[in-house]
Formats: C-alpha cells, sequence, structure tokens
C-alpha cells in the first residue's frame, strides 16, 4: 500500500487502461527501466549541446519529467528530460531566465540554469521512443536532500519567507522579448478537462466535479479581478524543495506561470493543511515577515485549495510515466472524497487516504 501523497506533489502520471488526452506514443508502453534508458540516451545527447564533459551520469528522479544527476571534472550538474512538460521552448526560456536572475539577484537558493554551447537556455534531442524532439535543461546541483514529504514548522516558515522573495523580485523582473510565461488559465490552466469524463465516476462523483470546478472558476474570478500577473513559481511543495545546513533550497520552475501571489500561497497551503496547523501557520509568518500577505478570503482560500485538487487529478490521467500508473487508478477517486468533505463542511482537507 502507498499514501496519496506521491500523486498529490504532481510525480503521478497516467492510469491504465483508460488514455484519455494522452499522447499514444512507444515510450507510454515501455517498463520504468526501458524508459529511463531511452531517456538516458536523450540526456547524453543533450549533455554534448552543454558542453558537458560526462564523468557519470545516474537518474536522480524518474517522475512528471526526469532529471539526471551528471557528475563532470567541474562540478554536478542538473540534466532535466522534459518527458510529459507542457512547457514550450518560449516557457523554457521564461523559467531558465526568472531562475538565473533569481540565483544571481537575491538571496533565495535556486539552481542556476546553463546555456548550450549555442547560447540557448535548453537543448533539443529527437526521440524515436517520445516521436518528438525532448527539450532539456541543465541547471547547477543544489546541495543537500530534497525534502520530499511533509514539511516541518522550520522549513514551513523558510518557505513562507522565500516564496514573499519570490514575489518582491517578481513585482520588478520582467519575462525576456524572446520568452513567456504562460497566464493561469482557470482551474485546469488551459488543459483539457479530463477528469469530469473519467469513467470510473458514478453520476454523483461527476457531480461532485462538476461543482468544484464551478466553484473554483468563480474563485479565480474573484481573487484575480484588478490583481496584476506577476510570475509564480506555482509548485512549491516538498518535492521541488531541499533543506541543507538549516537552508532551504527551491528547484523545478516548469508550472511557473503569470498569475497572482495568492495562487502561489494557496497551493503551497495544499500540501501543509493537516490538523494541528502548525506548519501552515508557520508558512504564513515566514511569509508575512518578509511583506504583506495576499488578500484573499478564507472563502476563496478553500476553493484554491480544491482547484489545486482538481488540477492534479486531471494531470494524472494524462502523463506517461510507468512507475506511477497503478496510483492512478485510484487517485481520481482520492480526489473525489476530498472534494466532496470541502463541499460540505467550507474547509479543505488533505486526508492521507490509502491507495
Amino acid at each position: 500500500m502507498t499514501s496519496a501523497s506521491a500523486a498529490d506533489q504532481g510525480f503521478s502520471t497516467a492510469r491504465a487502461g483508460w488514455q484519455g488526452g494522452a499522447v499514444d506514443t512507444a515510450y507510454r508502453y515501455l517498463d520504468e527501466a526501458s524508459q529511463i534508458e531511452a531517456l538516458r540516451r536523450v540526456a547524453l545527447a543533450a549533455a554534448e549541446e552543454f558542453g558537458l564533459e560526462v564523468a557519470r551520469m545516474e537518474v536522480a528522479l524518474h517522475a512528471y519529467n526526469t532529471t539526471f544527476r551528471v557528475d563532470t571534472p567541474d562540478g554536478r550538474i542538473a540534466l532535466r528530460v522534459g518527458t510529459n512538460s507542457r512547457s514550450t521552448a518560449e516557457h523554457l526560456r521564461g523559467q531558465q531566465a526568472w531562475q538565473h536572475a533569481l540565483a544571481t539577484q537575491t538571496e533565495v537558493s535556486v539552481p542556476d540554469p546553463l546555456r548550450t554551447v549555442g547560447g540557448e537556455w535548453f537543448a533539443q534531442v529527437p526521440s524515436a521512443e517520445l516521436g518528438r524532439a525532448a527539450l532539456v535543461t541543465a541547471s547547477t546541483w543544489l546541495p543537500g536532500p530534497d525534502i520530499g514529504g511533509d514539511l516541518d514548522p522550520e522549513q514551513s516558515r523558510a518557505l513562507g519567507s522565500a516564496m514573499a522573495q519570490l514575489h518582491d523580485h517578481a513585482q520588478v523582473w520582467r519575462v525576456p522579448a524572446d520568452a513567456s510565461l504562460p497566464s493561469q488559465a482557470g482551474v485546469l490552466v488551459g488543459e483539457e478537462d479530463l477528469l469530469s469524463g473519467w469513467p470510473g465516476f458514478t453520476e454523483e462523483e461527476r457531480a461532485v466535479v462538476a461543482s468544484a470546478l464551478e466553484r473554483g472558476e468563480d474563485a479565480i474570478a474573484r481573487v484575480w479581478a484588478g490583481q496584476d500577473l506577476v510570475p509564480i513559481h506555482a509548485d512549491l511543495h516538498g518535492g521541488n524543495l531541499k533543506w541543507h545546513e538549516g537552508r532551504l533550497s527551491i528547484f523545478d520552475f516548469d508550472d511557473a506561470r503569470l498569475a497572482v501571489p495568492a495562487l502561489d500561497l494557496a497551493n503551497a497551503t495544499f500540501y501543509l493543511r493537516e490538523p494541528s496547523g502548525e506548519s501552515e501557520a508557520a508558512l504564513r509568518e515566514g511569509y508575512a515577515a518578509v511583506r504583506e500577505l495576499p488578500e484573499v478570503s478564507d472563502e476563496d482560500l478553500e476553493a484554491l485549495l480544491a482547484a489545486r485538487q482538481v488540477l492534479l487529478a486531471n494531470d494524472i490521467l494524462s502523463s506517461t510515466t510507468e512507475v506511477f500508473r497503478g496510483q492512478a487508478v485510484e487517485y481520481p477517486r482520492v480526489a473525489v472524497d476530498r472534494l466532496r468533505r470541502w463541499l460540505a463542511s467550507g474547509r479543505f482537507e488533505r486526508t492521507k487516504m490509502a491507495l
């Protein structure tokens, strides 16, 4: 048995059987070892484009995207292959340029991206298995282990502070002319709605999803009204954070988008929601010590947490990484159970149901 936390953190993928809107390629039918080997070939080719002399390459994480740890004579590098990423070339330029600005202009600890020998922020490597050219990015390696799971209050406070610093920087930083970041486009961020039509749902469960979508869209309209959109990370959870010698580091800007700061706060809160409320309170304390908390009503904050749940459950139906298919069979029902409780109580709870 396993918990829903891995799927909650975005390391979740297409479920077996029903393919929904997922692209049908040879890659999705490979076992885990074969997927990693196919992506290793992509990463090795990309390393050449970045001018890296590879002494050793090991997979660090095979999940929504796949990251390889590369040892070179000059140090350790992270190479990330966009296996399921929806980021375009222009989005990657925006993500990497923002990360580089954060790494060089702020006290926030983030990886510093590398350019290819041709000056681009990413390499494009054709892959027969993926049926397309994979986009691969490279960056410096952050010290320390991934937090991975739940954050304690100290780590949550540090996350709040770092998030506020990201938002301060976002107020003055501008996306380069050759780059872009996507704007938040409703609950499903512009993606196809696969969740509503999931064949495993009962009519009652479909009604829960429809209600959650409607309330989420209403909340987004209210919270966004009259606000300037700024770059946000949009995926701040333990899987994208490291903790080393009492210092927090943030990585994986693949979901970075133009939105309102309240969305970052809500998405991070989704992963910290637990009965004691200590970590959630610490997140807010850390943020408020740097800048004023975003204005959002309690009702709308809960709706944004629920919207996050809808988005995660929808994403799980379109991804291709083999190892998570077993989880994805049941995750839509985990999501509906949480949404049903929120609709009844007005408070979203991330119950850790067994899959």
